[in-house]
């Protein structure tokens, strides 16, 4: 039986669209207004990535690490996060939640347990940004018996022969980092190389679903289109900060500018 995440690729295909992939932080600004914008912006993303906050986060630029200190700050815990996404899942059982992450929560959980949790939420997929292949290997095979999806990231320095042996690992998502950066930098490169990188991945194995995330905004979204997904992020953690110090809503206002990024990819 296909994934619910390999049906979402599927059904953006049909659509000949990119698939809309959001990031956003559990607890951010808090447990309830995080599922809230779940709720909201699942009418517009066709898969959505949650992070898990931790307070060492490599990958994270600012804007993310933002979030994840409002949520560390209001207490949340990786078992409210397991709770976020079995609500989320009640209304919608068939949108696709990644969970994106560091290792050392998972280890000081135990690889089972938090792949028990992980089977009984709902949780369809994982990003661990600092467990890299090969040493992912046993952890991604736990999470095949599980018939959760292991997300395999590359990046512009992967070698050739890397980058096969990781496609030849993966499940139904590949992650491409599009330049060398924590996240939320700003493109450094232009869409134009990015694709040149992106196209020769994808003539690799043309069949994986490959997903480009990193740098991407509603100025660069729709340059970016011809991929099977974009990743967006900090721009939706900056949305959270900026409704806050405006004392606005975040919940309307992400649903805004998550309707409107769709709007740049159909």
């Amino acid at each position: 039986m296909k994934s619910k995440i390999a049906l979402a690729f599927d059904n953006c295909k049909k659509e000949k669209r990119p698939a809309l992939i959001t990031y956003t932080v559990a607890g951010d600004n808090t447990k309830n207004n995080s599922l809230k914008i779940l709720n909201k912006i699942s009418k517009h993303a066709d898969i959505l990535e949650l992070g898990f906050a931790h307070n060492t986060p490599i990958a994270d630029g600012g804007q993310i690490q933002g979030s994840s200190h409002r949520a560390l700050k209001n207490g949340i815990k990786l078992k409210d996060v397991f709770q976020i996404v079995k609500k989320f899942k009640k209304n919608n059982p068939h949108k696709p939640i990644i969970l994106m992450g560091y290792f050392n929560l998972i280890y000081q959980n135990g690889e089972n347990n938090f792949l028990k949790s992980c089977k009984s939420s709902g949780v369809d997929g994982l990003i661990i940004v600092d467990l890299p292949y090969p040493e992912n290997k046993s952890f991604a095979s736990k999470c095949k018996k599980k018939s959760i999806n292991f997300i395999q990231l590359l990046s512009p320095t992967t070698s050739k022969d890397r980058m096969k042996k990781i496609i030849k690992d993966s499940h139904d998502m590949i992650y491409y980092i599009s330049m060398l950066s924590t996240t939320g930098g700003k493109l450094k490169v232009s869409s134009k190389k990015i694709l040149q990188n992106y196209n020769k991945i994808k003539r690799i194995s043309p069949k994986k679903n490959l997903v480009i995330g990193f740098g991407i905004t509603d100025k660069t979204i729709s340059s970016l289109k011809s991929a099977n997904g974009l990743v967006v992020g900090s721009m939706l953690c900056k949305t959270i900060t900026n409704s806050l110090k405006m004392g606005q809503n975040p919940v309307t206002k992400l649903d805004k500018v998550v309707y409107n990024l769709k709007k740049k990819i159909i």
